[in-house]
């Protein structure tokens, strides 16, 4: 990656991650390994190994439906928080984050 390339992710990666709802991120490469993380190791190979077979899961009910599409972003809202993930080529960007509307907050 260029340099001026890598400042501009970590610049991205550092506004988000200054959002006051956001837990954590974590970059994870081709492998499946995060490579990039504000979460502790274990909670992040976890994520990474689960949200890495779930986006590839998705990708191909996509592309089975209609092969000309492909998934661009999947976001989660579970009990407690909301978990986006944006798939790109050579990595895939988890974001932790709190719920931000209390409308969709479940007992």
């Amino acid at each position: 990656m260029a340099g001026t390339e890598h400042d501009q992710v970590e610049e991205t990666l550092k506004r988000i991650e200054a959002n006051k709802y956001v837990i954590g991120t974590i970059v994870v490469n081709t492998e499946g390994i995060p490579i990039r993380t504000t979460l502790d190791n274990s909670t992040a190979v976890l994520y990474a190994k689960l949200l890495c077979h779930l986006t590839m899961k998705a990708r191909h009910t996509v592309r089975d439906v209609d092969p000309q599409n492909d998934i661009c972003f999947l976001r989660m809202r579970t009990k407690k928080h909301d978990i986006l993930v944006a798939p790109e080529n050579n990595f895939l960007l988890i974001v932790i984050q709190k719920h931000v509307n209390s409308f969709w907050t479940f007992p």
